[in-house]
């Protein structure tokens, strides 16, 4: 069965590395602002719940507060395999990151990512007794973007149509940190 890309006179396939995937896990994630954050992915029914990552620092780590007693926290415990996955807008900016995560009560960075709508969740603050810091390590992941923007991948997808072709301004690949 033939590939849809074989018909794109374009590159549109670009696996990063390092640094350069770094950037595009960074970029596409704040894009997307918010995730779905599985765990239990080894396990056949997978276990999914909305989460906002509340920092990704220079090593493309994620970091997130979550409630000690939270059935994430206890998935964790078990196998710290996660996959997080970010939409930043209907038809671009897709991202899908294995990871490593592990659980910590390092006040510090509670004190570094706490905001004061989190008090919906943590009604005792930052204080809060079941707060811990769930840091992310992306191992690996896929992404799908588009190359100049929505704009240009709209009017090459109306040129394509009206011509016959495929003039797509994706790009996908590998990102592995």
């Amino acid at each position: 069965m033939d590939s849809i890309n074989k018909n794109q006179p374009e590159k549109n396939k670009e696996n990063l590395l390092g640094e350069n995937a770094i950037k595009k896990i960074k970029l596409l994630a704040k894009k997307a602002e918010s995730c779905f954050f599985c765990t239990n992915i080894n396990g056949g029914n997978f276990s999914t719940r909305p989460m906002a990552p509340e920092q990704i620092d220079d090593d493309g780590n994620f970091w997130f507060l979550s409630a000690s007693d939270s059935h994430k926290n206890k998935e964790i415990s078990i196998d710290a395999s996660v996959q997080l996955l970010f939409q930043g807008s209907p038809h671009s900016d897709f991202l899908s990151i294995n990871g490593r995560a592990e659980i910590s009560r390092d006040k510090n960075k509670i004190d570094e990512l706490w905001d004061g709508i989190m008090k919906t969740w943590f009604t005792e603050g930052k204080d809060d007794p079941r707060i811990t810091v769930i840091k992310v390590a992306p191992t690996d992941g896929y992404y799908w973007d588009t190359k100049h923007g929505e704009a240009v991948a709209f009017t090459k997808m109306i040129i394509g149509a009206i011509a016959g072709k495929t003039l797509d301004d994706s790009i996908e690949g590998t990102v592995k940190v």
